[in-house]
């Protein structure tokens, strides 16, 4: 890594889902949190996590988009998830409480508007090392973001979660969704999820086009007129999986004026990954692979600007599946030299850091 990283904006960070459900302290350090969890096996993953807050300052990811999850699923369904929406939204602002917590005790800072991203923004250019002038850490800057809106019970509350702050949201997850139908499920939306769609252009709420099925896209590019981007996708082409955008998704992306965010779980990086079965070395799998994800986007785009960074880290995996040069989310930060060896500008570089999101967001976020 270099003396001076580059200001990261990361895009989709599950950061609620790992304290919540996994009990993970993302104030303590990487090795705290992987010696804490020595002797668990209730997932694979543990031992294995790749970020918490003093890792996201190293690698200068002071801006991020954080979610909420909670899935709604049948009784009967092998899917985890809970039994009802209510039950997914009480889930949901549990996790709302832990941002709150966060916030107060100074390692975060919401983001709702123009303002504030651009107040958070000029702190962060400001300070290469990400302190005060006292030397204090500065808090990482959010835009929180639902991902699968199962607990959205009813229009008003979606309301609600406006008012606390809530700027994006993607309508699945994965299978079948009171909305719509996710990643390996297919089908359009719902009548439930078209009115979703109408409520959120209502309150200018960003569209997350991630784990929609194809036919769910479809749907949804055609009914929303708001903003679109996707936060954690990559291309189908080199990745062949439904959870990736085929070159006309992109297309009809781009034609949007959309960012998509580029995720560093390996199942989403190469062709023929086996959840659960495979493994980084099987692939010489190393973070170089996403450049030529980016490579893909800025061809069929003609530019560079419509690509960022949505790791999806530690959501739901851990260095199990990513890349082998990829322990720490300031590992990300290997990137530049990457895409600089590839040709790419320093402008170029910039924008894909954060530049492409942060103009996005500009024009996205109230003023």
């Amino acid at each position: 890594m270099s003396a001076t990283p580059r200001l990261l904006f990361d895009i989709h960070l599950d950061l609620s889902y790992n304290a919540i459900d996994f009990n993970r302290d993302l104030r303590w350090t990487q090795e705290k949190i992987r010696r804490r969890e020595l002797g668990m096996n209730d997932q694979v993953f543990r031992t294995r996590n790749t970020v918490c807050f003093p890792e996201m300052r190293r690698g200068r990811v002071g801006l991020c988009v954080a979610t909420q999850i909670a899935r709604a699923v049948d009784p009967f369904s092998r899917m985890p998830g809970w039994f009802s929406p209510a039950q997914a939204r009480a889930q949901t602002w549990g996790q709302l409480a832990w941002y709150r917590e966060m916030e107060a005790c100074g390692e975060l800072v919401q983001i709702r508007d123009r303002g504030a991203l651009d107040h958070w923004l000029g702190r962060w250019q400001a300070s290469p090392g990400g302190t005060d002038d006292d030397g204090v850490p500065l808090p990482i800057g959010y835009v929180l973001s639902l991902e699968g809106a199962d607990s959205i019970v009813t229009p008003r509350h979606l309301e609600q979660s406006y008012a606390e702050g809530l700027r994006a949201l993607g309508p699945v997850h994965y299978g079948p969704g009171v909305h719509g139908m996710g990643t390996d499920a297919e089908g359009p939306l719902t009548p439930r999820g078209r009115e979703l769609l109408a409520e959120m252009e209502r309150l200018g709420i960003i569209l997350d086009v991630t784990h929609l099925s194809d036919a769910g896209l479809s749907d949804a590019l055609e009914r929303f007129s708001g903003p679109i981007w996707a936060s954690h996708s990559n291309c189908r082409s080199l990745a062949n999986w439904n959870r990736q955008f085929t070159d006309a998704q992109i297309k009809e992306l781009l034609a949007r004026d959309a960012v998509i965010g580029m995720a560093f779980d390996a199942i989403m990086m190469v062709h023929g990954w086996t959840h659960l079965r495979s493994k980084p070395q099987d692939f010489g799998l190393r973070i170089e692979r996403i450049c030529d994800h980016i490579d893909h986007i800025c061809q069929l785009a003609g530019s560079a600007r419509h690509v960022g960074i949505g790791s999806d880290l530690d959501g739901g995996f851990g260095t199990e599946q990513t890349p082998l040069d990829l322990d720490s989310i300031a590992d990300l930060q290997s990137l530049s030299g990457l895409l600089a060896a590839r040709g790419y500008s320093d402008a170029d570089i910039e924008g894909i850091f954060h530049g492409n999101v942060v103009r996005f967001l500009r024009r996205a976020l109230p003023a």
